[in-house]
């Protein structure tokens, strides 16, 4: 069995994350253009992250974008609310995920897609979107994630794609770890078995 244990390279880069995030809420809580270059700082630190996380919920790259926009407003307004009890991005991926959850509320007709669709419209928007790259199996893969229930969507996004502990997304979305590894194992077996089933 392979345990994971961090090579310098991923500690040094953790630890000046932890420098580069007291920087930011330093700059943050001094306000006026203090503030601005805080907040710029967290968009460029954390921009791409935060992304990446959105367009795994949404898909479209341009609701990925104003997701995003949306939530860095949120983040800008509600700065001073952050009491550094948890991690920054900890915080970060709590709004993102929250502000896509609550896009997808707002389009869930559009994006439902029926189970047993072997070619789902998340598959042909996907095609249409000039911003995706993938292949057939990355396709198959999305459409897949797409049948899954909103949570073990979440989970298998942060634990799949984003390698995130389960004890950071226990912290961030206030569940035992015990239930998030329940539910990545369930997310796994349908996603096993919508591709065996359209293999």
């Amino acid at each position: 069995m392979k345990v994971y244990a961090p090579n310098f390279t991923q500690r040094l880069m953790m630890q000046n994350s932890e420098i580069v995030d007291e920087r930011i809420m330093s700059l943050l809580r001094e306000g006026g253009s203090h503030a601005e270059r805080g907040f710029r700082l967290l968009m460029q630190h954390y921009q791409e992250r935060l992304y990446w996380q959105i367009r795994r919920m949404v898909y479209d790259h341009e609701d990925a974008n104003d997701v995003l926009q949306n939530c860095f407003i949120k983040v800008f307004r509600s700065s001073h609310t952050f009491e550094g009890k948890s991690k920054l991005y900890t915080w970060l991926y709590r709004i993102a995920t929250n502000e896509a959850i609550t896009f997808l509320n707002k389009k869930k007709q559009t994006l439902a897609t029926p189970l047993d669709a072997g070619e789902s419209p998340l598959a042909n928007r996907l095609r249409a979107d000039e911003h995706f790259d993938g292949d057939e199996a990355q396709l198959k893969l999305m459409a897949a994630i797409e049948t899954l229930p909103d949570k073990q969507k979440l989970v298998f996004n942060l634990r799949y794609f984003d390698e995130m502990s389960y004890a950071d997304m226990s912290e961030m979305l206030g569940t035992s770890e015990g239930a998030l590894k329940a539910s990545f194992h369930h997310a796994v077996k349908k996603i096993e078995g919508f591709v065996a089933k359209y293999d």
